[in-house]
């Protein structure tokens, strides 16, 4: 999910929007966003993709289904640690699981190669 323009600003519980990370060093800016040109998230209201604490993420979820850059977005927001929101239409929860099998998996990969 991108959110042009809104980082810093008020969310609809009081709190303020969590702001996005640089990208990577190893990659370029213009690199690192020229997927969020082709997301169908783009102009839509950020606030979908930050809904408060238990109410339904569906809406987002459908933004992002079928949309051409989702795993670009998803990669984005794993490799850059995003706690919050709706990303290449994964909550906060799936992102966590997916982070937790990809460690377990590098886990065991290192134990057999050592």
């Amino acid at each position: 999910m991108i959110r042009p323009g809104s980082e810093g600003e008020a969310m609809n519980d009081g709190t303020e929007a969590p702001k996005l990370e640089a990208p990577m060093a190893a990659e370029s800016d213009e690199a690192a966003e020229s997927w969020q040109m082709f997301a169908n998230c783009l102009g839509v209201d950020p606030d979908l993709f930050f809904p408060e604490r238990g109410a339904s993420t569906k809406e987002a979820k459908q933004v992002c289904q079928g949309c051409v850059v989702r795993e670009d977005c998803l990669e984005y927001a794993l490799a850059n640690g995003e706690k919050f929101g709706i990303w290449g239409g994964l909550s906060e929860r799936e992102r966590r699981r997916i982070r937790r099998q990809r460690a377990l998996a590098r886990a065991a990969q290192q134990s057999r190669t050592a």
